[in-house]
């Protein structure tokens, strides 16, 4: 599709996809064109039965003004082939969160960790306290204070349908609640003989109801639960030091970071180990998944639609295959060695691309929502931004005064504002599945809850 070139007033851009790949060949477009026109492009090019929206980036940089001003500000010739990135945004935009909506007093010592429900519309959270407390979010009051827990409730972590609460503690035990109740499920689970240093659950679309969910332990070890049976059904031990963090993925594989350096990826059926990934020259901290949004949420989307038990399952992997897409499945691993390894395991155990930057260790990394951008958090005192699909750098946040412990900035590639309003430290942070809120926990005990 060629269009008038005199008097310079068109330009060659080339589209393609995060992966590269090329949307038709080079064409000319004219300079005046910005994101909206772009869009136009996309979607017709796509052949899209309804107009979705899209971004678009040159040089890993967001591209929101005409082509020819970018041209103009960067002094790029014209007499080059642009190359435009364009990325689907999501069905939702996340909103900036900037006011205190809400400050919920409960707990009587910190407030260790906090998770939203699949739906949204209820909270846990875990305290030094040793009780698990449930919010009601519609009335932003506290539902049940459970209690069960002999030590400090260490991480909460919802199952995918809702249905089942699980909680881990500084002296190893876990507790099943029924959210509905605030009730224990049965008599705290026991085998691992220290802390609990991370939950994660069997996919929804692997299997419908929720059953069997993973614990990670210093012990060393990772353990796999059935919930139906109450008990521990398969032990993955192999790692030489603490299990710091564990994924499940949306393949069926168990991801688990250690002390020890490395990855190990375990298969669900005999616990057996199927491949290791190793890279990080010092302690990994933190593993986050590409899929992780739609994996922790199952079934549920942003319009609230609920689905009968037995279309569970269905929904679910429609909503996994959209966001995974074409590509595989993406990890991302952050260590003491200052870096973050960003993986495709389903197809090699060589790192996709070493992410250096930070200048302390690597305390925490996240995927946003659609899997497209990694936010990574320091003892450097920074945040960073980077492609999700190729692990390039994006940017830096800088604001924050102490050592930053988890990701909040993550939606939008400016810093929000450092939410203010807690007197000391905050340990636990979670954004609601709509993307609406933010919830924050720390030292002085209460929990505020933050709406755009």
């Amino acid at each position: 599709m060629s269009m008038d070139t005199d008097e310079g007033k068109t330009v060659m851009c080339l589209l393609t996809d995060p992966e590269g790949t090329h949307l038709g060949s080079a064409m000319y477009i004219p300079q005046n064109a910005g994101p909206l026109q772009l869009t136009q492009l996309v979607n017709r090019f796509l052949d899209n039965e309804e107009m979705l929206p899209y971004s678009f980036y040159v040089s890993d940089e967001e591209l929101l003004v005409p082509v020819g001003t970018y041209l103009e500000k960067n002094k790029v010739s014209v007499e080059k082939v642009l190359t435009i990135v364009y990325q689907q945004q999501a069905v939702f935009r996340i909103r900036p969160v900037n006011r205190c909506s809400q400050t919920i007093a409960g707990h009587a010592e910190a407030v260790l960790c906090v998770s939203f429900s699949p739906d949204g519309k209820q909270l846990a959270s875990g305290s030094g306290d040793t009780t698990v407390r449930l919010w009601d979010l519609y009335t932003e009051t506290p539902l049940f204070t459970c209690k069960g827990h002999k030590n400090w409730v260490l991480t909460v972590a919802w199952s995918p349908d809702g249905k089942h609460l699980v909680s881990g503690s500084k002296s190893g035990e876990i507790c099943c609640w029924d959210p509905k109740k605030g009730e224990l499920e049965g008599s705290p689970l026991t085998g691992h003989k220290k802390w609990i240093t991370g939950i994660s659950w069997e996919p929804v679309h692997l299997s419908s109801p929720c059953r069997r969910f993973v614990t990670s332990s210093k012990d060393g070890d990772a353990r796999i639960w059935d919930i139906t049976l109450k008990k521990s059904i398969i032990c993955l031990s192999g790692h030489t030091l603490a299990v710091t963090c564990v994924k499940w993925g949306g393949d069926g594989i168990i991801y688990t970071g250690s002390q020890d350096c490395t990855i190990k990826m375990w298969e669900t059926t005999q616990g057996k180990l199927i491949r290791e990934l190793k890279g990080h020259g010092h302690w990994i901290n933190s593993l986050a998944l590409s899929t992780e949004y739609v994996l922790r949420t199952g079934a549920f989307d942003h319009t609230g639609r609920q689905y009968p038990p037995n279309e569970e399952k269905q929904k679910a992997l429609e909503r996994y295959n959209k966001t995974k897409g074409d590509s595989p499945e993406r990890l991302v691993s952050g260590s003491d060695d200052f870096t973050m390894f960003l993986w495709e395991p389903s197809v090699s155990k060589q790192p996709k691309k070493r992410l250096t930057g930070h200048q302390q260790l690597v305390n925490h990394v996240y995927f946003s929502p659609d899997g497209k951008w990694i936010a990574s958090a320091s003892f450097d005192k920074s945040v960073r931004l980077w492609n999700g699909i190729t692990g390039q750098f994006v940017t830096t946040f800088r604001g924050h005064v102490g050592p930053v412990y988890q990701i909040w900035e993550i939606r939008t590639k400016k810093l929000k504002q450092d939410l203010p309003g807690h007197a000391d430290e905050v340990f636990a942070v979670d954004w609601s599945p709509d993307g609406e809120k933010v919830v924050s926990g720390g030292k002085d005990r209460v929990l505020k809850l933050w709406k755009g």
